[in-house]
């Protein structure tokens, strides 16, 4: 099937279109629905007439915005009407919640009146916290916007006019830096003179932009002030006439540094390109076609070419998606007027901010493994990179303050944690434990120093003040990739092949001399770097250390096991995984490490990841699982379970539930649990679920994460002497900053 069959199908298969409404809380019993609606329903309602703010309190009015249109200017399709534009405003609707979890209402206007639509818009604000106005035809969106700005008092963003803006804003202030020019020096010459055009050209303005250096061409030529007097061009094209010769869009790029095409395709040449200044910086925007083709831009000159499109298929995409959720969701959890200048600025800036900063491996696997690194091929982050709401959004919110525009106090300390929480509970739970870390940081080997994913985590580290990282490995190697990456940061670096290992040796050998390692065999193992590591952290010269990037599980984890052991009060150690759900947590052990454990050595995981489960401020409860629920079988499998959750309760030093054997479900089904068998020690579904043997720990938890959309943090080492732990092979930058922040928070339970 082509495109447009996969897109009807996409759209037509049960349940038809791309939204839906669900609810937030529970509707499970006759008490729910009464709390719900008649005749509990009737309490918020009296709170609400009394304060009319108390409906940001009781209902859900603080995260909806309404995206209204009239289908009279759908990109791509033009005036198509209201029917026919409901798709594009439920994808509108999908890219909200699933960028800025903000929540919406699709409307569809059947109006042709801009008076009309104005006085209908303005009736729906007891509904909305805002309204984003979407496709509708200029001149008309310019007068709707402006008046419905002033006379509401919840914030109004046509995106189409302001989305393009600040994106391409973002853009122009990394294009110019690139280029080595000067914002209000550059020559700005746009092809297109609608909604778009003219906010962008408002908005180049904004940033400090010269307006007398911006030249404007519809479909006429230059807009000057002859044709203004001549032929009567709006109110909104006189804003930028020249006082210069008439002509045509090659005339005015004649010399330009800045081409923006909002118009169509095809109309500049190689030639045009050519004509304008050193270095030209070239948004081709128009929509399936840009003005000129990229490859056909980049060739038309030797020097550089700084080009961006409104395309995904080549670099410098300027998407409106990085803008409306992020901006919408700062103006509404300060519960803002408007959203002003100010607050597109301070947008803008954090975008262009962004687009410096290291790209995360997710977003470079997300488009396909292709290098992205500041520069002219990556001015502007791309649509799927999450940390844009933390960025962009905060930046908002404080413009929002600071121009006084809110209404509402945060803490904008706190306020990136709350919104990381938004995107998944693990981010949430990561918080607690990495803002433990950054309270006292402590000295942590990679023991692969040289590998590019370590090199960069090394750097977040540093830049969050998670840790003081010590990279092991090749120090010129390591420089280089650093340098190439475009990291701006001095690592500590061991390299074994220069580094003075004498004593390394001696404390290598004096732990494993009785385990057939000689002394000269010392001298070699040490410059291994698992085992370099190993020793540097058990003499205390450092405090922790992460391995496993690049090896098998087994093999990374012998060299810990080997020379640090396990702690004087554990006997084995052994893998957890963290799965984090919605609402829900569960520690998930043992998944990597004892194949066939006892009931002895279930009872003293049991307990090392309890321990765990606290520093991520859970209370541990734990359940020994099995195929049978207490007793239902009777055989040697199930004893085990059996046995070492009696081990734990008869334990003085056990100050958690644990209960066993029991079913999965059993576990972590509350109906299953306090219903069926109420005698449980367990008052509440298990955190903690302890599996009967590494085969079904490690099939159970990829099971949960695969299908259940779990995210997964680990896995965690618990009982080793000191903090130690083994990454999984192929892991990202964030998984190794994640578990290098547990690293640290055991470092500083260690001392």
């Amino acid at each position: 099937m082509g495109l447009d069959e996969d897109a009807l199908e996409y759209h037509r298969r049960d349940p038809p279109g791309k939204v839906e409404i669900s609810t937030t809380k529970p509707t499970n019993t006759q008490r729910d629905l009464s709390l719900a609606y008649s005749p509990g329903v009737a309490a918020p309602c009296r709170e609400i007439r009394d304060d009319t703010e108390e409906v940001f309190s009781y209902t859900a009015k603080g995260n909806l915005v309404g995206v209204v249109s009239d289908g009279s200017a759908v990109l791509g399709l033009g005036d198509i009407g209201p029917e026919a534009s409901k798709p594009v405003m439920e994808g509108k609707g999908v890219l909200f919640k699933r960028f800025a979890d903000i929540d919406v209402f699709d409307v569809e206007l059947d109006v042709d009146d801009a008076e009309q639509t104005i006085r209908t818009i303005q009736s729906m604000e007891p509904t909305f916290g805002g309204i984003n106005l979407e496709d509708i035809k200029a001149p008309e969106c310019f007068e709707i916007e402006e008046r419905l700005r002033t006379e509401m008092s919840i914030p109004v963003f046509h995106d189409d006019q302001h989305g393009t803006a600040i994106i391409s804003g973002a853009a122009l202030l990394n294009a110019a830096d690139i280029a080595d020019k000067q914002l209000d020096e550059l020559d700005i010459v746009f092809s297109g003179a609608g909604a778009s055009a003219i906010a962008s050209a408002r908005f180049y303005v904004s940033l400090g932009a010269d307006p007398d250096n911006v030249t404007m061409c519809d479909s006429s030529g230059i807009i000057t002030e002859s044709r203004v007097a001549d032929e009567g061009l709006n109110q909104y094209k006189e804003e930028f006439a020249r006082d210069v010769p008439e002509g045509g869009l090659a005339d005015a790029l004649d010399g330009a540094d800045v081409f923006v095409g909002l118009s169509v395709g095809g109309i500049v040449s190689q030639e045009m390109v050519q004509s304008m200044a050193d270095n030209p910086i070239i948004f081709a925007m128009a929509n399936p076609d840009p003005e000129i083709g990229y490859e056909d831009a980049k060739a038309a000159r030797d020097d550089e070419v700084i080009m961006a499109t409104g395309r995904s298929d080549y670099p410098n995409q300027v998407n409106n998606v990085l803008g409306f959720p992020f901006i919408f969701r700062g103006a509404l959890d300060v519960r803002a007027t408007e959203i002003n200048e100010d607050m597109k600025v301070a947008a803008a800036r954090a975008l262009a901010g962004l687009a410096r900063q290291d790209v995360p491996d997710a977003v470079v696997k997300a488009y396909g493994d292709q290098p992205l690194q500041f520069g002219p091929e990556y001015i502007i982050p791309k649509p799927l990179d999450p940390r844009v709401l933390f960025e962009v959004t905060p930046a908002v919110a404080r413009a929002a303050i600071d121009s006084g525009a809110a209404r509402k106090e945060i803490d904008l300390e706190t306020y990136s944690e709350k919104l990381e929480a938004r995107l998944g509970k693990s981010r949430e739970m990561m918080r607690v434990v990495l803002n433990k870390a950054k309270s006292e940081p402590k000295r942590l080997i990679l023991a692969e120093g040289d590998d590019p994913k370590m090199i960069r985590a090394a750097y977040q580290l540093v830049e969050q003040g998670i840790a003081e990282p010590i990279l092991l490995g090749d120090r010129e190697e390591i420089l280089r990739t650093s340098s190439r990456l475009g990291l701006d940061f001095d690592p500590e670096i061991v390299d074994p092949s220069e580094a003075e290992l004498d004593a390394y040796a001696d404390r290598l050998y004096e732990i494993r001399r009785r385990k057939g390692v000689t002394r000269h065999e010392a001298d070699e193992i040490v410059e291994d770097g698992n085992y370099l590591g190993s020793v540097m952290v058990e003499m205390g010269d450092a405090d922790a250390m992460l391995t496993g990037l690049t090896h098998h599980y087994p093999s990374a984890l012998r060299p810990p096991l080997e020379i640090i052991g396990t702690a004087e009060d554990a006997n084995y150690a052994a893998g957890v995984y963290m799965l984090t759900f919605k609402n829900r947590v569960i520690f998930c052990v043992d998944t990597t490490v004892n194949r066939d454990p006892d009931a002895e050595v279930l009872a003293e995981i049991t307990s090392h990841t309890a321990d765990l489960a606290r520093r991520f401020n859970v209370e541990p409860r734990a359940a020994m699982l099995s195929y049978s629920n207490f007793g239902s079988v009777d055989n040697e499998g199930t004893r085990k379970p059996r046995r070492a959750a009696r081990i734990l309760r008869s334990d003085p030093s056990c100050d958690f539930p644990v209960d066993g054997e029991m079913q999965a479900d059993t576990a972590v089904v509350e109906d299953i649990l306090t219903g069926t068998y109420e005698f449980s020690d367990l008052d509440d579904p298990a955190n903690v679920l302890v599996f009967p043997n590494l085969e079904a720990g490690n099939i159970g938890y990829k099971l949960l994460q695969r299908l259940g959309g779990a995210g997964a943090i680990g896995p965690m080492l618990v009982g080793m002497d000191k903090p130690v732990h083994v990454l999984q092979r192929g892991d990202e930058v964030k998984d190794i900053v994640n578990l290098a922040g547990v690293a640290v928070v055991d470092a500083q339970r260690e001392q």
